[in-house]
């Protein structure tokens, strides 16, 4: 089974965990889409060996060996150091390995950080023309991985989902908007479609037959019987209707705070929260290191890690490749 896999920022840790990964001796083919210059650069300050393979069909190689499809950096770069004008090298990386997955050369796809900010800066919808995207969706701002593997598979939605393995997963409704917009955002369109894609996700990829899904009100308290908003009563909770209808196990909308208690998720497979906040601070207080981005509703499976650039790690040796191995074993399961 291979792998593709695009270490995100050149600036950040993404190199470094594609050295240390480089280190560990491995039962799968892993293909990183980078600049060889950049991670030969990154291991010597790292004090690591690395032999960079350019010929991914070469399944015999010698320890500390990484296979590359080399993909040019615009203009050197320093750890920790952010550069808008790699922003381009960023993004062509993940539209590389995307059409690699689209041609089922490679089973999924793991990325690595990026810095959304630097791309912005860069200017976004013009870096996104510039590396063949459609832009059927509005890509100003720049809002993530999620929304541009969206738009390069050419999807009229996809989940994000964060998964601790073997103790919880929490999907989102809405993903990287400002939160004055979600309320709007949640339409009876949208949530049967996330509903449709999750509960898929669940039984295709994960192998779970009748999956049992937790949904969050929006609301405090869930609204309340409608004293505290009534998305609960107008749109989520008639879509639930229509889902249960079907036999689909939904339970809610619960409120929030009250949700994520052993009570609630002893007997479930997933939570569905209605915004990134909402979901994915719980998740992260009880795994961050070791969970893991997956992105449902895509032609293939992405998986990804749960942090950040880490700037100031960069190049010193301190970053952990806790996240990326389990977003590695996840992108392996059959």
């Amino acid at each position: 089974m291979a792998l593709a896999f695009t270490p995100g920022d050149p600036a950040g840790i993404g190199p470094d965990l594609a050295v240390q990964l480089a280190q560990q001796s491995r039962d799968y083919d892993l293909v990183a889409f980078a600049d060889p210059a950049l991670l030969q650069q990154r291991a010597e300050q790292l004090g690591l060996p690395l032999e960079i393979n350019l010929d991914p069909t070469d399944t015999q190689q010698s320890a500390s060996t990484l296979s590359v499809h080399p993909v040019p950096l615009k203009t050197p770069t320093q750890p920790g150091v952010l550069n808008p004008d790699n922003a381009h090298y960023v993004l062509e990386t993940i539209r590389l390995a995307t059409e690699a997955c689209l041609e089922q050369q490679y089973s999924a796809l793991v990325t690595g950080p990026i810095h959304k900010g630097i791309i912005n800066d860069a200017g976004a919808s013009g870096l996104i023309d510039s590396v063949g995207g459609p832009n059927q969706i509005p890509q100003t701002p720049f809002s993530g991985h999620t929304e541009f593997l969206q738009t390069l598979c050419e999807v009229d939605e996809v989940v994000m989902m964060l998964a601790i393995p073997g103790q919880l997963r929490v999907a989102l409704t809405t993903t990287h908007l400002p939160l004055s917009e979600v309320a709007a955002a949640i339409t009876k369109k949208k949530l049967t479609r996330i509903i449709e894609i999750l509960h898929q996700g669940l039984n295709q990829q994960f192998g779970i037959p009748a999956p049992s899904i937790l949904i969050a009100g929006l609301n405090p308290h869930a609204g309340e019987d409608g004293h505290l908003g009534r998305e609960e009563i107008e749109v989520i909770s008639p879509v639930l209707e229509q889902f249960r209808a079907k036999g689909i196990d939904l339970i809610g909308p619960l409120p929030a705070d009250t949700l994520f208690t052993p009570k609630h998720l002893s007997n479930t497979d997933a939570v569905l929260a209605m915004y990134h906040d909402q979901g994915l601070p719980v998740l992260k207080h009880n795994g961050f290191g070791r969970a893991v981005n997956i992105t449902l509703g895509l032609p293939f499976l992405r998986t990804s890690v749960d942090h950040g650039t880490a700037l100031e790690l960069a190049g010193t040796g301190a970053a952990d490749t806790g996240s990326l191995e389990a977003a590695i074993t996840v992108a392996l399961q059959p």
